[in-house]
């Protein structure tokens, strides 16, 4: 069914992990909680998150500033790689770095994660069935961030590699019917003092 109103789809990677990345380090319980008190005062019905306890925690936290919206863990929110582009596909002057980066995902990851990441584009993306915009958080992981604004963006299925997010940074894409999908925010992290900003960046990548 074609969807009739506008979803505004909230996406926040988890907050910084402990080294073991069993759960949340301090700094990202912190983050969690920041991102939550920026996006308190939007309408927020829904906050969806990954099976994994980062996510889950980071979520659970900003979800106590959201008053009314539901809490629920989603399968495709996980952590998993979502596309195995050939080497053609790719930029020559990038394809050994690519390709030796994906060719540490096990088979189990490779067998599954494309599947996820159809579902989770099936779940997310598109505007929704109704007379009424939707505003819905989802609390994951920087590949499917990732995923999520190369589709938005109809870039290649490749592009997701080399997108970056940033702990507890806010990217919101708008889904409105007849028009494209608008990227309106990307890795914002305004919501965070300087010395929480950054992490989950490659080192050569912060500034």
């Amino acid at each position: 069914m074609t969807g009739t109103a506008t979803r505004y789809l909230y996406l926040v990677r988890h907050g910084e992990a402990l080294p073991d990345e069993s759960g949340l380090s301090a700094n990202g319980r912190r983050q969690a909680t920041l991102i939550g008190q920026r996006l308190a005062k939007r309408p927020i019905s829904l906050v969806q998150h990954g099976p994994l306890r980062r996510a889950a925690q980071t979520a659970r936290l900003i979800a106590e500033q959201l008053p009314g919206a539901g809490l629920c863990e989603v399968e495709c929110a996980g952590d998993y790689v979502p596309s195995f582009p050939l080497r053609s596909e790719l930029p020559p002057e990038a394809a050994d770095r690519l390709m030796g980066f994906l060719a540490q995902a096990t088979p189990e990851e490779r067998e599954q994660g494309p599947g996820l990441a159809r579902q989770a584009v099936e779940r997310f993306t598109g505007p929704v069935v109704g007379d009424h915009e939707r505003h819905e958080l989802v609390v994951t992981h920087s590949f499917l961030v990732a995923w999520l604004v190369r589709h938005a963006l109809g870039a290649p299925e490749w592009r997701w590699l080399g997108l970056n997010q940033g702990n507890a940074a806010l990217t919101v894409i708008r889904y409105a019917p007849g028009r494209l999908p608008s990227l309106l925010v990307h890795n914002d992290v305004d919501h965070l003092p300087a010395e929480l900003r950054w992490t989950g960046f490659p080192p050569e990548l912060r500034v």
